[in-house]
């Protein structure tokens, strides 16, 4: 399988701090695991392009669009970082790198169905799943997998898509923008009463919750997830899979107390691609959300891209 890989130098540039979790190291930690493994040599690396604002408006409110600008504009001129909250920054560098992100994720879309690629992977920050239609938090700022589903149903005219999210928080802003919309089916699997603490009565019918207690491993979410996605997935027969990839419910990562290891993150993978060969042509995308301790994330990443490539 030809799997594109999109990322930017921007996206390594936006720092919300000393010592916070969602760190530009994470890239580097990806980049290196893939140079040294060789995995990297299997992928069609390109640039991430910046999203327009008319890609934006699939998604978000162009109020709260305009006025996250000038919020990042202010704080690239005065050349500091200002707080969204108390775990959201930006920098002088975040409206570039948020920019380059929501557009590696539209242009992913467009490669794989041009025929340019049966699948890709986004390794991009910030990341998007807890961003609202107007509002940003939980480290993100604009919801890239729910600008891509978008753009594939209403610019380039797809009639339904999926989307998986697998990271160990629950992704409350891709609700907030799919809830009844009947052309997106969502399934994820969460940690139960972790940030941010939502999830557990789900906002539309077109959706799958999953919340599970803490200290759940990998066995019980594998039938979780034959039980209660794989028959709904089936059923809805996406023409393209996107998927809000975090890897944050490794038992190495101190942001939530899943157990799930590599070998989870790539059965889950398998799983999806079953269903993207069935039915979707094996169009997949696939954007970097959460994932905190590197080494982990590293390998579990790896582990996610050995299956869509195929190798």
């Amino acid at each position: 399988m030809t799997t594109a890989y999109f990322s930017h130098p921007d996206c390594r540039a936006h720092d919300m701090g000393r010592g916070h979790p969602e760190c530009p190291a994470r890239l580097d930690a990806i980049e290196d695991h893939l140079i040294a493994t060789g995995l990297d040599v299997a992928l069609t690396r390109l640039d991430a392009p910046l999203a327009q604002r008319d890609d934006l408006a699939l998604a978000h409110t162009s109020r709260y669009v305009s006025e996250l600008c000038e919020f990042m504009e202010q704080a690239a001129e005065r050349r500091e970082h200002r707080a969204l909250d108390p775990d959201t920054t930006v920098c002088p560098a975040t409206w570039q790198a948020a920019m380059r992100a929501a557009g590696a994720a539209v242009a992913a879309t467009d490669a794989v169905l041009d025929g340019r690629a049966e699948n890709a992977f986004c390794a991009i920050r910030p990341p998007g799943h807890h961003a609202t239609r107007d509002k940003a938090m939980g480290f993100c700022f604009f919801n890239n997998v729910a600008i891509a589903a978008r753009h594939a149903l209403d610019v380039r005219g797809l009639e339904r898509v999926a989307i998986v999210d697998f990271d160990v928080h629950h992704g409350n802003g891709t609700e907030d923008i799919i809830a009844n919309d009947d052309r997106v089916l969502m399934v994820s699997f969460f940690q139960d009463q972790l940030y941010p603490f939502s999830g557990g009565v789900p906002m539309g019918t077109n959706m799958i919750n999953l919340p599970v207690p803490a200290y759940t491993r990998g066995g019980e979410v594998r039938e979780l997830i034959e039980a209660n996605w794989m028959p709904r997935l089936e059923a809805f027969r996406p023409q393209m899979i996107f998927i809000s990839a975090g890897f944050d419910a490794h038992r190495e990562d101190d942001l939530g107390q899943l157990g799930l290891v590599e070998a989870d993150y790539e059965w889950i993978t398998r799983r999806i691609v079953d269903v993207a060969e069935r039915h979707a042509g094996r169009r997949i995308v696939s954007c970097l959300e959460g994932g905190y301790a590197l080494s982990a994330l590293a390998r579990s990443v790896a582990a996610h891209l050995r299956v869509l490539a195929g190798v």
